[in-house]
């Protein structure tokens, strides 16, 4: 019987390139979701940073763009690492 490649076993480029491909689409439609959640969910009260008023809401909506931001980076690094970006 046949099974795929076990946890530690390595499963060639091309296979850990669809598999972090999949994670990063999964993890930016999270971020998302997680975005909407904050938009829906927080109240429209203001919090004082920096000197300026600024809605509650923006605040986690910053964190969690950041966090966006730092793993589109991750995966472009990632891509040179490997040697090309695949034509994109």
């Amino acid at each position: 019987m046949v099974e795929g490649p076990q946890p530690g076993e390595r499963r060639g480029l091309v296979g850990a390139n669809a598999d972090l491909e999949s994670r990063f689409r999964v993890a930016l439609v999270l971020y998302g979701a997680l975005g909407l959640l904050v938009w829906l969910t927080m109240g429209k009260g203001k919090v004082l940073v920096f000197g300026r008023l600024v809605e509650m809401r923006l605040v986690p909506l910053l964190v969690l763009g950041g966090l966006a931001l730092r793993t589109v980076l991750a995966r472009q690094a990632e891509r040179i690492r490997r040697g090309g970006d695949g034509g994109k």
